[in-house]
Order: C-alpha cells, then structure tokens, then sequence
C-alpha cells in the first residue's frame, strides 16, 4: 500500500486528512513545517505528499522547491481559496494539483487517487507522446481512453475531438470559429450554438462543478481554452 506525508501546521488539518485516508489502507506520516517534511522525505519511502503551503520554518514553496531536487514524489497542495498566487506559483514550481480549503473528502479522495494511479502508470518513466494531460485530465490518445482524477470518462467523438484539441494546445483560447473548423473540418456558418452545446456537455463530465470550472473555461468575448486547474 501507498505511504502518504500529510505536511501541515494545524493539527485540525492534519487530523480531517488522516481521518479520510485512514480508512483507505494509506501508511500516513505527518510533519508541521517544511524543514520536517524533508527530512522525512529522505528517511521513508514516501509515494505522495499533501503540503501545507503556508507554514512556519518552512513555507510549502520553498519546501516543494527543495523537494523537486531530489524527487518526483506527487505533491498536491493544500491551500486557501484566497491563495490564487500561491497555487500559480506552486505549480510553476512543480505541485501536481492542489486542493483547496476547506476540505470536500470526496474531492480529496479523487485527487490523491488521481495522482498515485499516475505516479504508479508513470513513475520516473518518460512519458509517451499519445498521452496529452493537463491538471488530472488525462487522454491516451492510442487507446482512446480519457481519465479524470483517475477515473473513465465516457466522450463522443466530437466532445473527444475538441478536448484533444484543447489538451494539445494547453493555455490556448480557440475563439468558437476556429474551434469549428479545426474540429468539424468544415466553414463555421452559424456555429456558435453548435460548439456551445458540446463544450456544456464535455464541461459536465471533466468538471467536478460544471458551474465553476477547473480546466475547461470560458474567455469572455474570445472563445475557449483548458487549463490546469486554477
């Protein structure tokens, strides 16, 4: 079974976290502060790490930082909902999610899931040219399988088409017109209905809230892009 190090300063925290994945058969360590999460991290086979971002001693940056000099060890962060900066600049630094307070246990569940079935799939492995990710959505395009958090996503060929699309260009606003063409190989004529109904439909199965989307978003007046998560 998995061995997971919940890094926070509030014992409160700690304790919720602890009381979601105890009952999943998880090996849980603990640390208050960055400084701790290292050393354990150099002591025990460690497979993934919930990190506080703010912290005394050590902040969850500059810990995560550190981290990545020697590891590859999934890193979700745990963090406020004010802490948009903090997130951008986590995962810049290399977290592979993060989640935010407070705590949804379903949620928190999925993502630690999401990121050891890939941790196990990947590991240390480079990664193949058919698979395209962005945040937890995963596509094999080989196989035509799509994940999210870990778990099988059921697409149409249109919707699979479109999120291909997006999952190649990460960051890139695809304005409804050339979304369109790009996808149904044919002059966009009136298409604006068209494209909006089937990014509804691929939004309802990526998104954990459709209303408030991670990944699948709308630029006012631009058109449509996926991002990682923020």
């Amino acid at each position: 079974m998995y061995s997971i190090l919940i890094c926070d300063d509030q014992p409160e925290i700690v304790g919720a976290l602890k009381l979601y994945l105890a009952p999943e058969g998880y090996t849980l360590f603990t640390a208050a502060n960055g400084v701790e999460a290292l050393s354990l991290l150099q002591q025990q086979d460690i497979q993934l790490v919930l990190l506080d971002v703010m912290m005394p001693q050590m902040d969850g940056i500059t810990a995560l930082a550190k981290i990545r000099e020697f590891s590859n060890v999934p890193v979700i962060l745990l963090t406020a909902k004010s802490e948009i900066e903090d997130k951008v600049l986590g995962l810049t630094v290399g977290a592979d999610d993060y989640i935010t307070k407070p705590f949804v246990p379903v949620e928190v569940l999925a993502r630690v899931r999401s990121q050891l079935r890939r941790y196990a799939h990947l590991g240390s492995k480079p990664q193949s040219p058919d698979v395209l990710c962005v945040g937890s959505v995963y596509m094999d395009d080989a196989a035509r399988s799509v994940t999210v958090d870990g778990e099988p996503v059921s697409l149409t060929p249109i919707e699979y088409s479109i999120l291909k699309l997006l999952l190649q260009n990460p960051g890139r606003v695809f304005s409804t017109k050339a979304l369109y063409e790009a996808v149904w190989k044919e002059p966009a004529n009136c298409c604006e209905g068209v494209v909006a109904v089937h990014i509804r439909h691929l939004r309802e199965k990526l998104e954990i809230n459709p209303s408030e989307p991670r990944y699948l978003k709308v630029v006012w007046g631009q058109g449509y892009k996926l991002e990682g998560g923020i």
